[in-house]
């Protein structure tokens, strides 16, 4: 998809679109509960689809009215007598999240998803894998597993991926024995892990945590329950940097107690603002892209705790890089940094490509409000916030989009 913006200032009020990263969770564990359990404010991005696939596969039972998922769990860790197939399509927390999960029965189950999604680093689980005697095969579109998870003390690093960390959140409390999870430090994401726990905890499942290292206690069950999926902080923060370009939006629908690391993004922006740096994204990674581009529209800024970002949906860092000089910005992209240098933003000469990644493409668009420009590969959008443009035109931004 090809999207047009055209110079314009947005103005209105704005609601948060509901969060992804707690749809995943909340959904998984009405997946895994005993009975039918509710889960309201729903958007169907093209991740949260694959992670209600992945729970259909596995035999839940799921019913969609509006916003509303009425889920019926799935006894996972019970043999079926088959194989199953999950289809986690482009979603790298699908994929973590459920690969534990298919460790509990001890019957094949193949997760297959796009050839870059399986470039991913998935580790973690194949040590688990080998040191537990259960097969672990990877091919370019899927990776099978078929064995038994087994109860006892784990090690992960802190610095990989979260995802894993709430994958074995999930499985862990289904095995017969006590497990602990110790996280080595450095701990980089940590709010995702604690959105883990609260979601667990919604349902009955009890973790204790003390320091870095993750109790779970054996043979517990998740309760069935009616939750409401609350704003995300991550999406919302597209609309609020477009009050650093001119444009005057208000934001509402967010949770002042939300536990998402993303929740801090107007502190910032306005470190941003003040020339305050160096900023240290290292538990907001996917701020990433729209934090480059404010710092393109207010002077600068240095990030520090960037290297996370060359394992997202694309090399976020590289890729910003590339858009913002046809905006006329400079980056300099270390290992573990960013410098966004000040400069002028003008107009580009040539379509901005979005990386097949939706934060990209979100990010260059607040941008384009400024000077104006194309975007090719627009429909990455639709991987987390579908109605993206629709809401920018709705504050009164100007653009028209249609197929490359």
């Amino acid at each position: 998809m090809r999207v047009e913006i055209r110079p314009s200032k947005a103005k209105g009020t704005v609601t948060a679109p509901p969060s992804k990263s707690m749809a995943h969770r909340l959904l998984i564990c009405a997946g895994l509960s005993e009975g039918e359990s509710v889960v309201r404010n729903l958007a169907y991005s093209e991740d949260v689809k694959a992670t209600i696939a992945c729970l259909q596969a596995l035999g839940a039972a799921i019913r969609l009215d509006g916003d509303t998922a009425f889920v019926k769990g799935a006894h996972v860790t019970e043999p079926i007598g088959s194989s199953a197939v999950l289809p986690c399509n482009e979603c790298g927390s699908t994929l973590r999240f459920f690969t534990p999960i298919c460790m509990l029965s001890g019957e094949e189950r193949t997760l297959r998803g796009s050839e870059y999604l399986m470039t991913r680093p998935m580790v973690v689980y194949e040590e688990i894998a080998v040191k537990q005697d259960i097969r672990f095969e990877k091919s370019a579109d899927s990776i099978t597993v078929q064995g038994k998870l087994k109860s006892g003390v784990y090690e992960v690093a802190g610095n990989i991926s979260s995802q894993f960390i709430s994958g074995l959140l999930f499985a862990l409390p289904l095995l017969d024995g006590d497990s602990e999870i110790k996280i080595l430090p450095p701990v980089e994401s940590k709010p995702y892990i604690d959105m883990t726990v609260a979601a667990l905890r919604e349902f009955g499942i009890v973790i204790e945590n003390a320091a870095n290292t993750y109790k779970i206690k054996g043979n517990q069950r998740y309760a069935p329950t009616d939750v409401t999926v609350e704003g995300d902080c991550s999406n919302a923060a597209f609309f609020e940097a477009l009050n650093y370009t001119g444009s005057n939006v208000t934001v509402e629908g967010l949770r002042e107690d939300s536990l998402q690391g993303d929740r801090i993004y107007k502190i910032l922006f306005e470190k941003i603002k003040n020339g305050d740096s160096p900023i240290d994204i290292a538990d907001c990674p996917d701020l990433g892209p729209i934090l480059f581009a404010v710092a393109a529209v207010c002077g600068g800024a240095r990030f520090i705790g960037t290297r996370r970002l060359k394992i997202k949906e694309s090399d976020r860092a590289v890729a910003m890089k590339q858009e913002l000089s046809k905006l006329g910005i400079s980056v300099d992209v270390g290992e573990n940094e960013v410098t966004v240098h000040g400069g002028r933003l003008h107009a580009p000469t040539e379509p901005l490509d979005g990386h097949v990644d939706h934060r990209i493409v979100m990010a260059l668009s607040v941008l384009l409000t400024v000077t104006g420009g194309v975007i090719e590969g627009a429909q990455a959008v639709n991987k987390s916030f579908p109605d993206f443009f629709d809401r920018l035109m709705d504050l009164g931004v100007e653009l028209h989009y249609g197929m490359d």
